[in-house]
């Protein structure tokens, strides 16, 4: 009886064991990736693949619109709407806004439901770089050790680079400039604060919204949010 008790024991050690240097493993696979971007880009996230995927259910042939701009090369108005829409602490926190999730989860407890969030940009970017849409525990908390690796390695003007030129911004439309030309013909550069201000309205549900399409809802948010601009902080 005891032989096989320690038998046992000895293959809980050996599988706990494993997963804990696969775990390991992984984690240092994606560090590597963030380091790597430190300096290149990537070409592809995990979300723009995911998104493709569904696309091509559809339609066989469907293409992804998406095209890589430097920092210098995205209007400061989008930049600023962004932020201020998006996570008006981006420059202070290091990847979590605590109050920013206190008062979610105030909400969705009064609420019964889940019905506000508190993702920073740099929560987001995580999401969209390696993750799925899943909704988890697990999910979340490697978005969170993921978060933690982009605030680490990345300072925040590339952690923001990195965000504009892979945030979907309508059906199959990748990145900052792809949004430009999609939505108003222009280039990133030259967007204006009230085009600026449009876009970072509709970037939590970009698919939602047709093309020159403008709801009370969005023109009363684009309002709100150029007033916000002047104050956002922007590296």
């Amino acid at each position: 009886m005891l032989g096989w008790a320690l038998l046992g024991w000895k293959l809980f050690c050996y599988s706990l064991g494993t997963l804990v240097v696969f775990a390991f493993a992984v984690q240092c696979w994606f560090f590597a990736h963030v380091l790597w971007w430190r300096t290149h880009a990537p070409e592809r996230t995990a979300f723009m693949d995911a998104r493709l995927a569904q696309m091509k259910k559809i339609s066989p042939e469907a293409k992804l619109q998406h095209q890589w701009v430097d920092y210098a090369r995205i209007s400061p108005q989008l930049k600023r709407a962004v932020v201020a829409s998006e996570d008006a602490k981006f420059m202070d926190h290091e990847g979590l806004d605590w109050e920013a999730i206190s008062r979610a989860m105030e909400r969705n407890e009064k609420r019964g439901r889940i019905v506000a969030g508190a993702s920073t940009i740099s929560q987001q970017l995580a999401k969209n770089l390696f993750l799925s849409g899943e909704r988890s525990w697990i999910r979340k908390g490697q978005e969170a050790v993921i978060t933690w690796m982009l605030e680490t390695a990345l300072p925040k003007r590339r952690i923001l680079e990195l965000y504009l030129n892979f945030a979907e911004w309508g059906e199959g439309v990748f990145g900052a400039e792809a949004a430009a030309r999609h939505h108003f013909g222009s280039r990133a550069a030259g967007l204006g604060a009230e085009q600026a201000a449009y876009l970072a309205v509709i970037l939590p549900s970009p698919r939602r919204y047709e093309r020159g399409r403008v709801t009370p809802y969005v023109a009363g948010r684009v309002t709100t949010i150029l007033a916000r601009m002047p104050a956002a902080q922007i590296p």
